[in-house]
C-alpha cells in the first residue's frame, strides 16, 4: 500500500483527493496539510511514500516545501498537483526536487498511475508539461535583458512599486512600465511575479542583489 500526504490550501480539494485515494486499496492517505510549512512538518513525522503537492498556497509555497523535503533527504517523493502550467511554475518545482508534475484536470486513472510511478521514484509529467519542457530545451536563447531592464527588474524583485523604481532610477513611471513590458516579452511571462521568479531561475538576479 502506498502512503500519501495531501497538500493543498483548499479543503474541498483535499476532501476530493482523500475520497478518491482512500476508495482504492492501493493507497493510504496518512495526512493532510494546508500549506508548505505544515507539509514539511508532516513529511518529516510521517515520511509518506508520496506527497501530492499544490504550488500556490498562502505562507510557505509548494516550491519551498519541495526544496525543504529534498534537503532533509526523506524517502518521500513529491508529485506536484496544480492548476498552473507556466514555465515560472514548472521549472522551479522540478529543479527544487519534484519527482513529477501533474495538472488538476487529469483523469483519476492518470492520477493513480502517477502516484504509483512517483512512489517507485519514476519521473511523471503531464503531457502538456512534457511538451512545454521539450520546447523550452529546443527553443533558441531568448534575447538578453538590457542593463536598465535588469536594474528595473532587480528593484521590482525587492518589492518596489513602479513609482518607487522610477524615483530610484530618476526616470518616469511610464518608462519603468515600458521596461517591464520588454522584460515580460523577453522572458515569456505575463506579470511581475512570474518575471521575478523566472529571472531568479535563470540567474539574472539573485536574492539580495542591489
Amino acid at each position: 500500500m502506498i502512503t500519501v500526504l495531501i497538500v493543498d490550501d483548499h479543503p474541498v480539494v483535499r476532501d476530493g483527493l482523500r475520497g478518491m485515494l482512500t476508495g482504492d486499496p492501493r493507497f493510504d492517505v496518512v495526512g493532510e496539510a494546508a500549506d508548505g510549512a505544515e507539509a514539511v512538518t508532516l513529511a518529516v513525522a510521517l515520511e509518506p511514500d508520496v506527497a501530492l503537492m499544490d504550488l500556490r498556497m498562502p505562507g510557505t509555497d509548494g516550491v519551498s516545501a519541495i526544496r525543504a523535503i529534498a534537503e532533509k533527504r526523506l524517502r518521500t517523493r513529491v508529485l506536484v498537483l496544480t492548476t498552473y502550467d507556466t514555465d515560472a511554475d514548472v521549472l522551479p518545482a522540478i529543479e527544487a526536487g519534484a519527482t513529477g508534475y501533474l495538472l488538476k484536470d487529469a483523469p483519476k486513472t492518470e492520477l493513480f498511475r502517477a502516484v504509483e510511478a512517483a512512489a517507485r521514484g519514476e519521473a511523471v509529467l503531464a503531457p502538456a508539461i512534457a511538451t512545454k519542457l521539450l520546447s523550452q530545451v529546443r527553443s533558441p536563447a531568448k534575447e538578453p535583458l538590457s542593463q536598465r531592464e535588469l536594474e528595473v527588474l532587480g528593484l521590482i524583485a525587492r518589492g518596489m512599486t513602479n513609482r518607487d523604481a522610477a524615483a530610484k532610477l530618476f526616470i518616469s513611471e511610464a518608462t519603468v512600465k515600458t521596461h517591464l513590458l520588454h522584460v515580460y516579452a523577453k522572458l515569456g511571462v505575463n506579470d511581475r511575479a512570474a518575471a521575478v521568479a523566472t529571472a531568479y531561475e535563470l540567474g539574472l538576479i539573485t536574492p539580495g542583489r542591489r
